[in-house]
């Protein structure tokens, strides 16, 4: 009985890990796995520039001489690193903050409503969390460079 019933039965389909060299160049990730990767790596981006975010909050409300050397650090820069080296490490601070910040309430929305939470729900509030953190950021950047 057993025999008859394997050889009848349909062959599903395996799923396997990607290989790291061949199929990665082909691979293409759904935008909620790109949402994910980057708010883990803006997590990361924020971590490790503690730093520099604790030196530009202690120079811009220590003093008003401080500020004054802060605003020309931006300006014209310190040393031998130019300003705008220091305006793109500040904007990557804007983008990971804004895209871990909205990816996180993505997160949130769907862990409340679980029920809600389908595939196509999934793939929509990736995109509109890449389109809303990227746009918020050129806003910033154009701002940040002087553009308005």
């Amino acid at each position: 009985m057993s025999e008859l019933a394997s050889t009848t039965r349909t062959k599903r389909p395996e799923f396997r890990n990607i290989h790291a060299i061949k199929d990665l160049t082909t691979y293409r990730m759904a935008p909620a796995a790109w949402v994910s990767i980057l708010h883990r790596a803006a997590g990361v981006i924020m971590f490790l520039l503690m730093p520099f975010i604790i030196w530009m909050f202690d120079a811009s409300v220590s003093s008003e001489i401080s500020f004054a050397k802060f605003k020309a650090v931006f300006n014209i820069g310190a040393g031998f690193v130019p300003g705008f080296l220091f305006k793109l490490v500040a904007l990557a601070l804007i983008w990971a903050y804004l895209h871990h910040f909205i990816a996180g309430l993505r997160h949130l929305w769907m862990d409340t409503n679980h029920d809600a939470v389908t595939k196509e729900f999934g793939a929509s509030s990736a995109k509109f969390t890449l389109v809303l953190s990227i746009g918020l950021t050129l806003v910033l950047a154009a701002k940040l460079f002087g553009l308005y």
